[in-house]
């Protein structure tokens, strides 16, 4: 199974409020992080078979707006298996079921999924110092109880890298006279 990790994009400052931080949107960077990462995932051809959110504001926004990018078509599921607090065993049965999957993308948020993508790629009493940003993407791959970390991009990379192909398109166009 491919999985893609994906933490939230840019929602501004944390609110004290547990009730109120649910709610919490994106802010205009990051909105701008989906847009850029789910054009990056495309160019890629990412193509998850279903979307999993934390059924948090900015996780579902997230999850929302990549998913829009990339053509997804399909319900985005929301589960609590990804909240900030949830626990690796959870995770774990999640992903169980969806094992008739090829290719799932699954959203959540620090300090969970930098937990589980760790521990997904590392043995049992081993640790992995992942620096995942807001709005990064990882590309895992199982096969058994084996992962591997295809690639892994933040949203800076992804603005880069769509910078970088927008100007060399640019400097491609053949010059034509006005004779």
């Amino acid at each position: 199974m491919i999985i893609y990790f994906v933490r939230h994009a840019s929602a501004g400052q944390h609110v004290p409020s547990p009730k109120k931080d649910e709610k919490r949107p994106l802010d205009a960077d990051g909105i701008e992080q989906c847009g850029f990462v789910g054009r990056a995932l495309a160019a890629m051809n990412a193509q998850p078979e279903v979307i999993i959110s934390s059924p948090l504001k900015r996780a579902t926004q997230t999850a929302s707006l990549i998913g829009n990018e990339l053509g997804y078509e399909g319900k985005l599921q929301l589960e609590p298996a990804l909240r900030p607090d949830a626990a690796f065993p959870d995770f774990r049965r999640m992903l169980e079921k969806c094992s008739r999957y090829e290719a799932v993308m699954v959203v959540g948020h620090n300090p969970s999924i930098t937990e589980f993508l760790a521990r997904i790629m590392v043995k049992p009493g081993s640790e992995a110092l992942i620096d995942f940003k807001k709005g990064a993407v990882a590309r895992v791959e199982t096969v058994r109880h084996a992962a591997r970390l295809n690639w892994f991009f933040t949203p800076k990379m992804a603005r880069a890298i769509h910078a970088a192909a927008t100007t060399a398109a640019e400097k491609s166009q053949p010059k034509t006279s006005r004779k």
